[in-house]
């Protein structure tokens, strides 16, 4: 368990770079981390671009820690927050390829079709289990854990999906080749 080689210091965009072809698990429940999106303080398109307020405090709470957040009144949704506590950068989990607790997350889904368990962040949510109760818990202790991406993972990145600020960032990461995406990267 823990995830030694995994720095929360990092930036944001290097973090999310870093996260794909991690493996995630909620009480065993989860998958290889697939696509990503980076947030920091200084991003409109961030949750902590204004500052500290009740819904986000775990942004700017310690590195490595959960930062969880209910999207449009009904996903829960998993960032993984980094650089030094108080500034407020995080990852989005974006998508994960499922790979253990497949029945658990087809019940909690109500669906059968592996590519579409954990392809975006919502359905991320839903799939492991997180609810607000994970808010501001280590990301490398339980119920999680974070094991390092192998050596030699080809990650490609583009735009940020899903937001109406800052869509020029490039700060959107993904597994090359992955059927898992939410999804597919622009080709150039």
């Amino acid at each position: 368990m823990g995830s030694p080689s995994i720095d929360f210091m990092a930036s944001s965009p290097a973090l999310a770079r870093r996260l794909i072809g991690a493996t995630l698990l909620v009480d065993g429940v989860g998958g290889i981390i697939v696509e990503t999106e980076a947030y920091d303080h200084d991003d409109p398109a961030s949750h902590s671009f204004a500052g500290p307020t009740a819904r986000n405090a775990a942004m700017f709470g310690p590195p490595g820690h959960a930062y969880v957040y209910r999207s449009y009144g009904i996903h829960w949704c998993l960032n993984i927050v980094c650089r030094e506590e108080g500034h407020g950068a995080g990852v989005l989990i974006r998508a994960i390829e499922p790979v253990a607790g497949l029945d658990t997350m087809r019940a909690r889904r109500g669906l059968g079709d592996v590519r579409l368990l954990c392809a975006g962040p919502g359905r991320v949510g839903q799939a492991l289990g997180i609810t607000r109760a994970h808010n501001g818990l280590a990301i490398d202790a339980p119920p999680f854990e974070l094991l390092p991406a192998p050596p030699g993972v080809k990650v490609v990145s583009g735009p940020r999906i899903g937001i109406s600020k800052a869509v020029e960032q490039p700060w959107r990461f993904g597994l090359a080749g992955s059927p898992f995406l939410s999804r597919p990267f622009r080709q150039p």
